[in-house]
């Protein structure tokens, strides 16, 4: 009788080409982060400007393996280089025209994906997200982990943070300079008063807001806030809970989503959905199973006009 297959982790690296992934995979290699004595399936789908020394990878026992096609990314490809390789961990980096999708659907059962990380040129971003903005995006749909390296600190870099949060709240975001150092201190510049006794926040302004709370929860926890939003009504939720929020945009009109707070109110319940509302309430915070996330417990909650703007943006 066969027994359950060792559970093997998975690090996935996308990025458009020249974006720096393979750069990436060497410095860790340089590191010595993988002379553990372990076997690792370097699957690459992508073959750019730069390779990684062939004696490089055999001194940390890596088993490189090309995959060129799309229609390769498959189920049966990967138990048969499973079969063929028995590794203890696979590496993968993936074709950044390629959507990433399909190998998170391909993964065989005992094949656990521990990490995403998503490489990106900021030189090229804006000019990407312009273009081609849903081919971009979906780079860090799966990523734990998104570097934008030939920083520039003209650029708008607070934004390009912002986009990357929109569509994914788990993501870390660093920013390497072209010089290589990394950029910590990159911080919104926010347009509203965040010492103000109750903070208005404009109706453009709410993307802006809806990411810098989740980023920054400490920050706003206690303070009052000010905002006009769009009410939801959850299913089977208390009689004194509802959800404030807009429809946003995070990548293209496909993938426009209501993102608001669950609100804690005394007279929720004579509220009907798509009702546009003033709000203005006290921020807190509630432990889920994510960790802390932003709760609001509204002073007042008066019935307005609509937003002038039925979508908001995160650019």
């Amino acid at each position: 009788m066969f027994g359950k297959k060792k559970e093997i982790p998975i690090y996935i690296f996308t990025g458009f080409l020249e974006s720096g992934k393979t750069s990436f995979i060497a410095e860790t290699l340089k590191e010595g982060q993988f002379k553990d004595g372990n076997k690792t399936l370097y699957i690459i789908c992508e073959e750019g400007e730069e390779e990684i020394p062939g004696n490089v990878l055999k001194e940390n026992m890596f088993i490189p393996c090309v995959i060129e096609n799309e229609e390769d990314v498959t189920f049966d490809t990967f138990m048969k280089l499973d079969i063929d390789h028995s590794p203890d961990r696979v590496m993968i980096e993936f074709n950044g025209t390629w959507d990433p999708e399909k190998v998170i659907e391909a993964l065989p059962e005992h094949w656990l994906l521990a990490q995403g990380i998503c490489t990106i040129d900021a030189s090229d971003y804006e000019a990407y997200l312009a273009n081609m903005k849903q081919m971009m995006t979906r780079q860090f749909t799966y990523a734990d982990l998104v570097v934008f390296n030939r920083c520039d600190p003209d650029q708008d870099l607070p934004m390009f943070k912002r986009t990357v949060r929109a569509l994914n709240r788990r993501s870390q975001v660093v920013f390497e300079m072209k010089d290589g150092t990394i950029n910590n201190n990159v911080k919104e510049e926010l347009p509203y008063d965040m010492n103000a006794e109750v903070i208005k926040v404009e109706d453009d302004d709410y993307g802006i807001w809806y990411i810098d709370v989740f980023d920054n929860l400490d920050k706003y926890d206690g303070k009052t806030v000010r905002f006009k939003a769009i009410v939801y009504k959850p299913k089977r939720s208390r009689d004194d809970i509802f959800v404030p929020g807009r429809f946003a945009m995070t990548c293209c009109e496909a993938d426009i989503q209501f993102v608001g707070f669950p609100c804690k109110w005394k007279d929720a319940r004579v509220l009907k959905d798509k009702t546009p509302v003033y709000v203005t309430a006290r921020v807190g915070k509630t432990a889920t199973n994510e960790g802390m996330a932003p709760v609001l417990y509204a002073d007042s909650v008066e019935i307005t006009d609509p937003p002038e703007e039925e979508v908001v943006y995160f650019q």
